[in-house]
């Protein structure tokens, strides 16, 4: 692999979860960029880092400012244009949501989608306090788990969805989107709503926002909603580099490329070069103890027919796993070594060691072709085994590719 490497004229450092899921996840990426800028594999045609994004706007939606780290949003524009003070402390990230639902300082949830619930790592914990919430409220186009775990006050906000037509005030309307290669395009609505009162996404956050905000600031939350062009308008005002000529641009065929520096070779740190990030340690988790002979390094995998949290059927033709997903991958000396045998229904625990107890039963033990010392099984049906501390340190990323787990042999049922 590293002899066709270094012969390569051009090569794309792809990296996913694989990369992202340790507790020195950062500092993966990191090596993956230093790997690539050694051979100079930035800034020409066929090559680059090219991180594997799952959700259709992930990156569109952090270009225009949805963060929780208020450097990289445009406050003081914000604020300038439309005459009121945002605030500037720090947001939750996921997993910090999530400590806050545990321990009640956050107290209301308002989802824009998504299945946050069975999501994030430890489910257990979370589900149990997350009907401890004040308000809760999802706005949503799909029923899934999250939508049934009520708090206090529950509002399901069921929303139009991107494959159907948007009518507003002043006609048919389109919304963009930002692809992993940081490519901005429209996006076409083309089936009639699936029943008369749904509204649009930005129609329910415009009426929120006039419910709870009014006179707060100087937005026109209606017109923006009679037509999306003006919010593409002001997107424009406040990131011109990335988005001149906006409405123009975004419904071509292809749509256009936001302005990446380091794609043209021009770089931005105070020297004005590429600069290497040596690692600060080798190992990817130095902190999961694996040395005790029963422990074992889980990681967690998605089927062939699954989306995120949306499984949609249980034919796993990359595995060949079918008809059911409570499965536990090992390898074969693994299963000998711990008396095991193939088929056998088993749990398995965490052995993070911090005395919170989680365990996941009724697994089916299936040979793999896996590491010696390592297990895998299922997104989102093991989320319950990993702490909410296993994460990467800098970027807060679920650890889900190296959790220490145990295997307890389930109790036989008592004979009839």
């Amino acid at each position: 692999m590293a002899d066709v490497y270094s012969k390569a004229s051009a090569v794309i450092g792809n990296y996913g979860m694989g990369l992202t899921q340790h507790r020195h996840g950062t500092e993966n990426v990191h090596m993956l960029c230093n790997l690539l800028l050694m051979r100079g594999n930035i800034g020409k045609p066929g090559a680059g880092v090219s991180p594997l994004r799952g959700h259709s706007n992930v990156q569109g939606q952090r270009t225009v400012g949805i963060s929780e780290k208020p450097e990289l949003v445009p406050l003081d524009k914000f604020a300038e244009f439309y005459r009121f003070e945002p605030p500037r402390e720090k947001g939750r990230d996921t997993v910090e949501t999530c400590e806050g639902v545990i321990d009640g300082s956050v107290r209301a949830f308002i989802g824009l989608g998504g299945n946050f619930v069975r999501a994030v790592p430890e489910t257990g914990l979370v589900e149990d306090a997350w009907r401890h919430l004040r308000l809760h409220v999802q706005i949503a186009t799909k029923l899934n788990r999250s939508h049934l775990i009520p708090g206090a006050v529950t509002y399901l906000l069921p929303c139009l969805s991107r494959i159907e037509t948007d009518l507003q005030d002043t006609g048919e309307q389109h919304v963009s989107m930002e692809d992993s290669t940081a490519c901005i395009h429209g996006s076409f609505g083309y089936r009639p709503p699936a029943g008369p009162n749904l509204l649009s996404e930005p129609k329910i956050i415009a009426e929120l926002a006039k419910a709870t905000v009014p006179g707060k600031s100087s937005i026109p939350w209606d017109e923006w909603v009679a037509d999306y062009s003006r919010v593409r308008d002001e997107i424009e005002r406040c990131l011109p580099a990335h988005f001149k000529d906006f409405n123009k641009r975004f419904l071509a065929p292809g749509g256009f490329h936001r302005d990446i520096k380091a794609s043209k070779r021009l770089w931005q740190p105070p020297n004005k070069k590429a600069n290497f990030k040596p690692p600060t340690m080798l190992e990817t988790d130095p902190d999961v103890d694996v040395s005790q002979s029963d422990v074992l390094t889980l990681i967690t995998v998605r089927s062939n027919d699954q989306f995120n949290t949306t499984v949609y059927g249980y034919r796993d033709r990359l595995r060949g796993i079918y008809g059911t997903r409570m499965v536990l991958l090992m390898n074969e000396h693994d299963i000998e070594r711990l008396g095991l045998h193939d088929g056998q229904e088993v749990d398995l625990e965490s052995a993070a060691g911090d005395g919170v107890e989680r365990r996941v039963h009724g697994l089916r033990v299936t040979p793999y072709s896996i590491p010696r010392g390592d297990c895998a099984g299922y997104y989102p049906e093991l989320n319950p085994l990993i702490p909410l501390w296993h994460r990467a340190e800098k970027a807060h990323v679920p650890a889900a590719k190296s959790v220490p787990v145990r295997v307890m042999i389930t109790p036989s049922a008592p004979s009839r």
